[in-house]
């Protein structure tokens, strides 16, 4: 049985072609699994039917089994944007899934402090988001998106706005902490090399539809030093020639 998996669903806004066509897909537990493609794909309105955001109109999704109709626990999210409290410290930002049910525990803000010092804020608790730069704002999104350890994380090109360098270290940030965690990802992008460094396996969408199924099969742990080998470099190449052959 699938950790995730997504069958047959399909999704449209009145008067509009169906934005997501009757899309099949499996994720096994623990993987990370990225979805790929142009804008206006669909990619992340599938991401939203996925995460229980939208409620498919025909087929179903299944997590662990059991339909999935709404958001929970089970879940973490990571958006484009950070989307952080200006008005609360890291650390309360980071607690913020906790606080929404209850008062934080000690055990809770250890747990937060722990996320922190992993993603190498150990010295920002106290700040305030605009006492950050965009990166480390990011690193604080990921660190509430995880606090729970949720089984599947979800997120939606959350490192697009940033520079290269920064976009590498979060990758690797996320990479070694759901390694960490055994946490099952979907990564929305629109980079050819953001997916091929981080998945285990591309799902290439185009018009709505899955119309490839990629196997990314690189050494672990990932580095960035692989970006410059020739495996690396033909499963871009490979991604790139289904990307153009899907768009004519």
């Amino acid at each position: 049985m699938a950790f995730l998996e997504i069958q047959q669903v399909a999704f449209g806004y009145p008067g509009r072609a169906p934005v997501v066509d009757g899309v099949d897909w499996r994720m096994p537990a623990g993987e990370i699994h990225c979805l790929l493609g142009r804008s206006g794909c669909g990619k992340t309105t599938l991401l939203k039917l996925a995460a229980g955001l939208l409620r498919p109109q025909s087929g179903r999704i299944l997590l662990r089994g059991a339909a999935l109709t709404a958001p929970g626990p089970q879940l973490g999210f990571m958006f484009q944007a950070p989307t952080l409290l200006e008005w609360h410290r890291v650390l309360d930002n980071v607690l913020l899934p906790v606080s929404l049910q209850r008062r934080p525990t000690p055990q809770d803000r250890e747990r937060a402090l722990q996320l922190l010092g992993q993603l190498g804020l150990a010295g920002h608790a106290q700040r305030y988001p605009r006492q950050l730069s965009g990166g480390q704002q990011s690193r604080v999104a990921l660190a509430r998106a995880l606090l729970l350890e949720p089984p599947l994380l979800l997120l939606d090109e959350p490192f697009a706005a940033l520079d290269a360098i920064t976009r590498a270290e979060l990758q690797d940030d996320l990479l070694r902490t759901c390694r960490a965690l055994g946490t099952t990802v979907l990564f929305v992008t629109h980079d050819i090399h953001e997916a091929v460094y981080l998945g285990d396996r591309i799902a290439l969408m185009h018009g709505g539809r899955i119309v490839d199924d990629i196997a990314i099969v690189l050494p672990a742990p990932r580095t960035q030093a692989m970006r410059h080998g020739a495996a690396f470099n033909g499963y871009c190449a490979r991604v790139r020639a289904c990307m153009d052959r899907a768009g004519t």
